[in-house]
């Protein structure tokens, strides 16, 4: 047996003793019994996973399946419930392509999704990781797989000093001389629950790790330091207007351009924030009732809600009632404008 040999089978049989339970993985009990995973639940985790933990992922997971337990029925699903269902994950171009992505699974491939990685990367919105997760995860294809978790454990394995990102490609060299040939999902999941639980970014667990003696950065003591970062640049802060306009319990919204931050999602009108949207979307006597502040993953956004009852047709957005209104499909920054203005409202 080589060394990598000997490393993934002392990795998957720490795997079959402390894997994770995560409402869309199959146990390695129940694979070894022949039980294989759901590729629809694997690819809508991997995609909510994105940017995100597992604890923030877990209720929307249950809630979309509870809603759309199979790629066919969330490709039938209306577009503005699935974004609203999306809002708290982020980064809502995930939810777009989600939708392309389950129509072409249903539109050109019959509702399956393709086994192999190469046939995965011709689907809308899945790339190389999510490809291999997914073919490794969903099908066992011998495919590596390279997260944040595994680049630490990869880093501090071989004492890899050079810095992210820049060591990626070595690292991934690396993770694949160990991915096996048997039970390549399984061992997927084990290399990423090891940095999860193990070999985590502060005070790593080495004495419970199966990799310990076989550690470099560890025997340098230097698995604390590694994965090195180059400095990551300061996220810039823009700052906005929202205006919340309303005439007789009817609320002024409007649909935001496919393409572009939120896109394609309800929301009210701005001044140009994010690229879209000027002036004020009627002449009525607006007043400030304070700001939200919002993080998105490039940069931080201060927005000032201005509120007032609109009289005139408005020149931006459709004035809809309050019956059908539903905040749960707006982002998270414009519900958080909501929650300040809507008692606010005359």
């Amino acid at each position: 047996m080589t060394d990598a040999e000997s490393l993934s089978a002392a990795l998957l049989a720490w795997y079959d003793a402390h894997a994770r339970v995560m409402p869309w993985r199959v146990s390695p009990r129940d694979r070894a019994a022949g039980h294989r995973p759901d590729p629809y639940r694997v690819w809508l985790s991997e995609v909510m996973l994105q940017q995100t933990t597992v604890a923030a992922v877990q209720g929307h997971f249950h809630r979309f399946t509870a809603r759309w337990p199979t790629v066919i029925a969330l490709a039938a699903a209306e577009d503005a419930q699935v974004m609203g269902e999306w809002a708290g994950l982020g980064y809502y171009a995930r939810a777009r392509n989600l939708l392309k992505c389950a129509r072409a699974v249903v539109t050109d491939h019959g509702g399956q999704f393709p086994a192999t990685r190469e046939g995965l990367l011709t689907l809308p919105g899945i790339g190389p990781y999510t490809a291999a997760a997914i073919a490794a995860i969903a099908f066992d294809a011998p495919a590596t797989v390279v997260d944040g978790n595994v680049e630490r454990v990869m880093a501090r394995l071989f004492r890899v000093a050079a810095p992210l990102p820049a060591a990626k490609p070595e690292l991934t060299a690396l993770a694949a001389r160990l991915t096996p040939e048997t039970r390549p999902g399984d061992y997927a999941q084990a290399v990423m629950d090891l940095g999860a639980t193990i070999c985590t970014p502060r005070s790593p667990a080495c004495g419970l790790c199966p990799w310990t003696a076989a550690c470099a950065a560890r025997a340098a003591a230097m698995q604390g330091d590694l994965p090195a970062r180059s400095p990551r640049p300061e996220k810039p802060t823009r700052h906005g207007i929202l205006w919340l306009g309303h005439r007789d319990g009817a609320i002024l919204i409007e649909r935001r351009p496919d393409r572009g931050l939120l896109g394609g999602m309800l929301g009210f009108p701005g001044d140009g924030w994010d690229g879209q949207g000027g002036p004020a979307p009627a002449e009525a006597a607006w007043r400030d009732v304070g700001a939200v502040r919002h993080t998105f993953t490039h940069f931080h956004l201060v927005l000032r809600i201005l509120v007032a009852r609109i009289d005139g047709p408005p020149g931006r957005g459709d004035l809809i009632r309050r019956a059908d209104f539903r905040p749960a499909d707006l982002p998270t920054v414009m519900r958080k404008a909501w929650d300040l203005a809507r008692h606010r409202l005359d």
